[in-house]
């Protein structure tokens, strides 16, 4: 045995004899250490794939680029962009792109893994993948705001494609926003790219339902989970975090099938009316105003109240890491559905789990929504458009399936539903991986 071989004990993990790098290890970084932690829960459930683990806590390619623009003063600003790849082992990577003035690398790194974790839940042939810029774009005009996105699409050109990375609409970008990164890339690579984006405009390639669709698979899941506790969702009292095209869609599909949603919070206010807000006419007066707050007949309370409102059913479904051990032990809830990536943190899982409330997680619950933007890709490569009522049957089925193998394994294995989709997910994930081995 050589002098070099013989000071490496036999008893080493790879791990510790490849330590992660600094910006990697979860007391570095918020989002990305949690996400580190929930991979660690799963790891003595993987069996002999646990050889493999270390693919899942190391993304495959980090980008980040300067996006300088001209702004309508005559200045010249500088913003700073992100585009991570988390893993594209079963396919190309999928994941939105994000405008919000608190991006961090930390975050879209996590994001990014939750992709890969949410598309192998549901078994659509992607990767994750996720973007984002450091920018208040409301603070940007509408030109400023498209000079910005096609400058940003053009520095992670070298990474995204149809059959490479298909970014889609992610807070604060919209349909707008994907047909000004289609039309770049297109005019950058010299023909029409309608796939190489998801969430386009209807007239550019973009499906139907694609709008609805996450919102839609919150409430599937939900479904499906309330008949196994025997939750009744007529009558049920819904309280909801965020009320945009997840958290909105997801009210109005609940409210329909007869639930109360009783309280709503967003970056606006905090409302709350104990007999049921009325939710066509709040989604009307959001789009009016861009918020729920000085909606009429509705009882005004304190942001942090929001957690002790009494329900059965809350959705966060605005931002990461709003659910801690500051207000976990507070939530009245007997069933949380993650409409937004990332609510919870694991102190507050442990808290959630130890008071028996079920956590329907981001990773299954709000993948709708990545499942039409895969119907989507699938239709700008063929050409060949289905009507919405198909669209969303084939959603539905779908969410149903993803939600049974889950549930399934959580009953066997006697874990948390979070816990039993990163089972599912990450097997499929890291077999593929050994399946294609190493090169060279």
């Amino acid at each position: 045995m050589s002098q070099a071989s013989a000071s490496i004990p036999a008893t080493s993990s790879p791990a510790a004899l490849h330590p992660l790098p600094s910006y990697l290890q979860e007391d570095k970084l918020g989002p990305w250490g949690n996400y580190l932690q929930q991979v660690d829960r799963v790891i003595p459930h993987l069996g002999s794939l646990a050889r493999w683990a270390e693919t899942l806590k190391r993304p495959k390619r980090i980008l980040i680029v300067d996006v300088p623009i001209h702004m309508d003063d005559g200045t010249v600003a500088h913003f700073e962009g992100y585009r991570v790849q988390h893993n594209v082992s079963r396919g190309p990577g999928k994941g939105g792109v994000r405008f919000h003035q608190d991006v961090t690398l930390s975050e879209v790194m996590a994001l990014s893994a939750w992709m890969s974790v949410k598309n192998a839940a549901v078994n659509v042939p992607y990767g994750g993948a996720k973007g984002g810029i450091r920018v208040d774009p409301k603070k940007l005009s509408r030109g400023e705001l498209e000079r910005m996105t096609r400058r940003y699409t053009s520095e992670i050109g070298i990474i995204i494609g149809p059959n490479k990375d298909i970014p889609a609409p992610d807070v604060n970008t919209n349909e707008q926003i994907m047909a000004w990164m289609m039309d770049t890339y297109s005019m950058n690579t010299g023909s029409t790219a309608t796939g190489v984006v998801t969430g386009k405009p209807i007239d550019l390639g973009g499906s139907l339902g694609r709008r609805e669709a996450t919102g839609r698979g919150v409430f599937t899941v939900g479904c499906e989970a309330a008949q196994h506790i025997g939750m009744e969702i007529s009558g049920a009292r819904v309280a909801v975090q965020g009320f945009g095209n997840v958290g909105g869609v997801a009210g109005k599909l609940f409210a329909a099938a007869g639930a109360r949603v009783v309280a709503v919070q967003d970056h606006g206010g905090t409302i709350y009316r104990e007999a049921g807000l009325d939710v066509p006419s709040l989604l009307r007066h959001v789009e009016e105003t861009g918020s729920v707050g000085g909606f009429p007949g509705a009882e005004v309370i304190a942001k942090d109240a929001f957690w002790d409102v009494d329900c059965d059913i809350l959705i966060p479904a605005a931002l990461e890491q709003q659910i801690t051990t500051a207000n976990a032990g507070r939530i009245k809830a007997r069933m949380i559905i993650e409409g937004a990536n990332g609510p919870t943190t694991p102190a507050a899982d442990d808290i959630l789990q130890e008071r028996n409330i079920l956590v329907l997680p981001d990773v299954i619950a709000n993948a709708g929504g990545v499942t039409v933007s895969y119907f989507e890709w699938v239709q700008d490569f063929s050409s060949f458009f289905w009507d919405e009522d198909e669209i969303n049957a084939r959603l539905v089925k779908i969410m149903k399936h993803a939600f049974a193998a889950v549930w399934g394994v959580s009953q066997d294995q006697k874990v948390s539903l979070r816990t039993a989709t990163f089972i599912v997910a990450c097997k499929r994930i890291l077999h593929t991986r050994e399946l294609r081995g190493l090169y060279p």
